[in-house]
């Protein structure tokens, strides 16, 4: 070394640096990059993902080569720091050269590679992995031996590398899709995320409550029951005997209007043409709903509580719709039971499903407990109230405006006066 001109040293050190800077951005951008994009390039062709993914397949060889590089690299280039202190500051050359030499390898080596390579990984990781790649064939011994005492150790404290998780989880999808920003239109963004709310959702919350049930008794006086079927605005008509808990069965439109056509039509030919009754238990997650009626090809079901009693009904749009949105009516636009008034506040149904009007509205009604604002309000007071009262429910300020049948009817709501803080006022 002594033969070594000071200023030779000087560049052999700086080469030292940049060499680290190398190892130490290529161990930031392998580590950094995105791995569902990068099987995505291999599975496409993409020769340097291909490289890429070869090496990560075993981290722990990436990674031992990487700091046996980095090691070495810094440890040449402290030495060699260390003789040039010495030769310009004499006895105080050691402590130059270490407080410098950090400063150095810190700024230049270790903090400004890292956090470009955490910034732009495949800019880095790609080129650096040809690099890698050649130098793991003449270090393979000794990242091979490095491995085998690493691995040892972690195996001692019974860690298994064999168990590594690559998947997803429901909600890390869940965010991922939430992130993809302009990558994917909001309307498809809202789409794939109500697919994954599906088996969140269960046939209760979509169901057409039991007294909203369209159906036809059957025996009814036969003009009736046909003004009813050449009426109605439904493709299936429930028929039912008396009550609704007694039926018979759906029926089509395309079935009555060739019933219709015929000279002889009566409620025999009708109960002929009744196709049978799906049912549906409550509390079916709605994605195996949709599987059971894709299986089934069947679109329409009635759902039925533990005793066999009926308690909604449910059809495939209606899945649907919670997929795509609302086929005949926008999210965006109120429906004509909830109607905005110039003060900011709502009139709203109080028979509208919680579901709906925190979708409707963006509020933020709780969903885990009763169905409807009427069953919500119900369930805060404790009792049916008998005259108008105001109250504060949840962070909402709700004045009852009618209560009839034991129902409250309808309510104004004052969302712009929302609070956080859950206090009930009467």
């Amino acid at each position: 070394m002594d033969d070594i001109s000071t200023s030779t040293l000087f560049i052999i050190l700086g080469v030292l640096i940049l060499v680290s800077a190398f190892f130490s951005s290529s161990e930031t951008g392998m580590m950094s990059l995105n791995k569902y994009r990068l099987r995505h390039l291999s599975q496409s062709g993409h020769k340097t993902a291909k490289k890429v993914s070869a090496l990560l397949e075993r981290p722990d060889r990436l990674i031992g080569l990487i700091l046996i590089g980095n090691n070495l690299v810094n440890i040449a280039a402290s030495a060699i720091a260390t003789i040039i202190g010495l030769r310009l500051y004499g006895d105080y050359g050691v402590a130059v050269a270490t407080i410098g030499l950090t400063v150095v390898l810190l700024i230049f080596a270790e903090v400004t590679p890292k956090t470009l390579a955490a910034y732009f990984p495949e800019k880095i990781a790609f080129p650096a992995s040809y690099v890698l790649a050649a130098l793991l064939v003449p270090f393979y011994p000794f990242v091979w031996g490095l491995n085998l005492i690493t691995n040892g150790v972690l195996k001692i404290f019974r860690i298994n590398l064999d168990n590594r998780e690559d998947s997803l989880t429901h909600e890390e999808l869940k965010t991922v899709v939430n992130e993809a920003g302009a990558l994917i239109p909001r309307r498809h963004q809202d789409m794939l995320l109500s697919v994954l709310d599906l088996e969140n959702v269960t046939v209760d919350d979509i169901m057409v409550p039991r007294n909203e049930i369209v159906g036809i008794d059957i025996n009814d006086d036969w003009k009736d029951i046909v003004k009813m079927l050449t009426h109605g605005t439904h493709t299936r008509i429930l028929l039912y005997r008396d009550t609704l808990d007694d039926a018979v069965g759906f029926v089509h439109s395309r079935d009555v209007l060739r019933l219709l056509s015929k000279t002889q039509f009566c409620k025999e030919t009708l109960l002929r043409a009744v196709r049978e009754i799906y049912f549906v238990p409550e509390g079916t997650p709605l994605n195996v709903q949709l599987l059971k009626f894709q299986r089934n090809k069947i679109r329409i079901g009635l759902v039925v509580d533990e005793y066999g009693d009926i308690q909604g009904l449910v059809t495939l749009e209606d899945i649907l719709e919670e997929i795509v949105g609302d086929f005949t009516t926008t999210m965006d636009v109120p429906s004509a039971n909830n109607i905005k008034q110039p003060d900011g506040s709502y009139l709203v149904d109080a028979s509208s499903s919680i579901r709906d009007l925190n979708k409707q509205f963006k509020w933020k009604l709780p969903e885990d407990g009763p169905r409807t604002l009427n069953g919500l309000i119900l369930e805060h007071l404790e009792e049916i109230p008998t005259d108008n009262l105001c109250l504060r429910l949840f962070g909402y300020p709700i004045e009852v405006l009618d209560i009839k049948d034991n129902m409250v009817k309808q309510v104004k709501i004052f969302p712009h006066l929302y609070r956080k803080r859950r206090i009930a006022v009467r």
